[in-house]
C-alpha cells in the first residue's frame, strides 16, 4: 500500500528532528571532548591532549577549532634541541597538521609562526627559506606581512655577508699610538670564494630589504637591515680597492641610518605613550 502525501512528510520531518539531534548532541560531545583535551594540555599530558583533540575533531568535522588543537598537541610533544629521528617526525607531524589549517585559511598567523619555527628548530634552512619566500612573494598577502618576510631574508644574507667580512683574517685594526685611536680596515679574504660569496649575500640582502621598505615605509627592522647591508657593501667595495663605490656606500649607508634612527625614536615614545595611557587606565574589576 503506498504511503499518503501526510504520513511520507511525517516521516521526513522525523528523520530531519533524528539527524539535527545527533548533529546537536556531536557539537556538545566535541565541545567537552575540546575542553578536556585543554585540561590535559594545561597539565602537561599531551598525548591525551591530542587524542581528545581528535576525537572533536572526529565528532564535529565542521569544527574550526579542533584542527588547531590538533596541531598545537602535536607541537607540544615535540622537544627543542632533540635531533633525534623520532622527535624530527614529530616536528613534522605538526608542521602537517599546521599545513592543513593553513589549506582552509591562508592567513592564519599561528600556524604560518609555528611551521617557520618548526622548519628552523629541526635545521631544515631550505625548506625554511622556501616557506618565507612564498610568503614574501604572495600577492594576496598583506603587505605588512610581506614586508616582515622581506625582512627576515635580508637578516640572513646580511648574516651571511657579517661573518666573511667579521673574520679577523678579513678584518684589520690599529691603533694610533699618537692619539690611542682605532682605525679599523678591510681586505679581500685570501679565498675569492668567500668574497664572492659575501657580494652575493649583499646583492640579494639589498634587493629584500628594498622590497621590506616597499610594502611597509615605516618598518623599523627593514630600514635596520637596509643599513647593515649598506655598511656591509662598503667594507666589500673597500675590500676591492673600490674608493668611489664604497663613498657612494657609505653615503647611503648614513641616509638609511638616518631614517631608522627617526623611526626607532617615533616608536620609542609611541610605546611611551601607550604605557602611560595604560598606567593612567582605572583598573578593571
Amino acid at each position: 500500500m503506498k504511503l499518503s502525501q501526510t504520513r511520507i512528510a511525517i516521516l521526513l520531518a522525523i528523520l530531519v528532528a533524528t539527524s539535527s539531534g545527533c548533529g546537536v548532541i556531536n557539537r556538545i560531545r566535541s565541545k567537552n571532548q575540546l575542553n578536556e583535551a585543554a585540561r590535559a594540555y594545561r597539565e602537561g599530558r599531551f598525548v591525551e591532549a591530542e587524542q581528545h583533540s581528535r576525537e572533536a575533531a572526529e565528532l564535529d568535522p565542521d569544527n574550526k577549532t579542533a584542527p588547531m588543537f590538533i596541531a598545537r598537541t602535536i607541537h607540544a610533544q615535540y622537544r627543542p634541541g632533540v635531533q633525534t629521528p623520532e622527535n624530527i617526525a614529530k616536528a613534522q607531524q605538526a608542521i602537517d597538521a599546521y599545513q592543513q589549517i593553513l589549506a582552509k585559511n591562508p592567513q592564519d598567523d599561528e600556524a604560518y609562526k609555528a611551521i617557520a619555527y618548526l622548519y628552523g628548530a629541526i635545521k631544515e634552512d631550505d625548506k625554511l627559506t622556501q616557506w618565507i619566500s612564498a610568503r614574501a612573494a604572495s600577492e594576496t598577502t598583506e603587505p605588512e606581512k610581506r614586508s616582515e618576510a622581506y625582512v627576515v631574508l635580508a637578516s640572513k644574507h646580511w648574516d651571511c655577508s657579517f661573518k666573511i667580512t667579521e673574520l679577523p683574517t678579513n678584518k684589520v685594526t690599529t691603533i694610533d699610538p699618537a692619539n690611542n685611536k682605532a682605525t679599523v680596515s678591510y681586505r679581500k679574504p685570501k679565498d675569492p670564494k668567500e668574497f664572492e660569496q659575501a657580494q652575493m649575500c649583499v646583492k640579494q640582502g639589498l634587493v629584500e630589504a628594498e622590497n621590506a621598505v616597499k610594502f611597509d615605509p615605516n618598518n623599523e627592522s627593514a630600514w635596520s637591515y637596509k643599513t647593515n647591508l649598506l655598511l656591509e657593501a662598503a667594507k666589500l667595495a673597500e675590500m676591492d680597492g673600490q674608493t668611489e663605490q664604497k663613498a657612494q656606500y657609505q653615503k647611503e649607508y648614513e641616509a638609511a641610518l638616518k631614517r631608522t634612527t627617526e623611526l626607532s625614536v617615533a616608536n620609542q615614545k609611541r610605546k611611551e605613550e601607550e604605557e602611560a595611557k595604560q598606567a593612567a587606565s582605572p583598573p578593571k574589576g
